[in-house]
């Protein structure tokens, strides 16, 4: 029975509207961090959220083996500061541990996205993300923007979901920002979950490792080029200097393949969706060339922010779902609108980082 989730849903939103925006102290211990956040949420309608993440996205098998070991051996499933911020999310919504572990691997799996890095005819680089999801409308309700703050400044800024320590979207000021795109498909629970085991990285806990702790472009790049994590992904990272734009196509292991920005060769933006980039999209779900027509009329002189937000909304690159799943009570037969939301930054001009909830249908 779905309706105490749907309280998460206004009956009447604006198409497009800003996500609330919060801090988060990383002065604060690990386990307090999350404790003003979640205030302003209703405990009960969030547990109902994550009862109705797990029954349409994660396999049963999974949560049996998650669940009980994270409750018990949580330092050893999860590294610093992560456990210390799952223990306290789970305290503060009053949920088990391991469900907060298992809801936060439930979002590495299928994330739908298209990233856009350009390069202005001044050398600006500009970083443009839609985030697209299966059942939107209740992820637009627990999205939020989220500014960690250091020594009374803001260390880092990224966008993410109610519950979840891991960042898809973000940016470092005056440094580089990141986004990261969904790449494998088939067996990923499977592999994900020994790699998960192994030791290996949540794709998302590692761009926060790199907002966290890199202090530039090369830096980030490098962490997030060879850094081991738990599931193939393509993370775009932006800088602040001529050229420095990059699309890493990552296997568990390592890199694939680096694609950078090459604007004296014409190459002064790239489109990465959920497809090797030297490979062609599926009829089905090319979202890449209506991005690159969209680029190209745009023009190189006149990118920025609000022309990549454009871009971004061109259809389909704002995703439109087809699918005839029917998982967890919901039909997902109908088309439907799925980008949850659209993004858009450039370091040199943190204060110009900006998410819209995209709430078309």
């Amino acid at each position: 029975m779905l309706w105490p989730l749907l309280l998460l849903v206004a009956p009447c939103l604006p198409q497009d509207y800003e996500p609330p925006r919060y801090t988060v102290s990383l002065e604060l211990p690990p386990e307090r961090r999350w404790e003003p956040v979640l205030r302003h949420y209703n405990s009960s309608e969030v547990r109902e959220a994550i009862d109705f993440v797990f029954r349409t996205s994660l396999p049963k098998w999974v949560h049996a083996i998650i669940r009980p070991l994270a409750e018990a051996e949580l330092a050893f499933l999860v590294r610093e500061p992560y456990a210390g911020e799952i223990k306290g999310i789970a305290r503060t919504l009053g949920v088990n541990i391991g469900d907060v572990v298992a809801l936060n691997l439930c979002y590495e799996a299928t994330a739908f996205c298209t990233s856009i890095i350009a390069q202005d005819d001044k050398g600006n680089v500009y970083h443009g993300r839609n985030l697209d999801y299966y059942f939107p409308d209740i992820l637009r309700k627990l999205t939020m923007d989220l500014d960690f703050i250091q020594n009374g400044k803001v260390a880092y800024t990224g966008t993410t979901f109610l519950g979840y320590v891991g960042l898809w979207t973000g940016q470092r000021p005056y440094r580089f920002t990141i986004s990261g795109d969904a790449r494998e498909r088939g067996e990923w629970w499977k592999n994900a979950i020994s790699a998960f085991f192994k030791h290996s990285s949540p794709v998302s806990w590692l761009i926060r490792d790199a907002l966290n702790n890199d202090n530039d472009f090369e830096a980030a790049a490098l962490r997030l080029s060879k850094t081991p994590i738990i599931a193939e992904t393509y993370y775009i990272i932006g800088g602040t200097q001529p050229k420095e734009g990059l699309v890493i196509t990552r296997n568990r292991d390592g890199p694939a393949d680096l694609w950078p920005l090459d604007p004296l060769r014409s190459e002064w933006f790239h489109v990465e969706t959920n497809y090797d980039h030297w490979t062609t999209p599926p009829p089905s779900d090319d979202r890449r060339t209506p991005a690159i027509k969209a680029l190209n009329a745009t023009g190189q002189a006149n990118i920025n922010t609000d022309s990549l937000y454009k871009v971004l909304s061109v259809k389909p690159v704002m995703n439109s779902n087809h699918s005839t799943n029917h998982l967890g009570g919901v039909d997902f037969s109908r088309p439907q609108h799925i980008t949850v939301y659209t993004t858009v930054m450039s370091a040199a001009t943190p204060e110009k980082y900006a998410t819209r909830i995209r709430n078309e249908v």
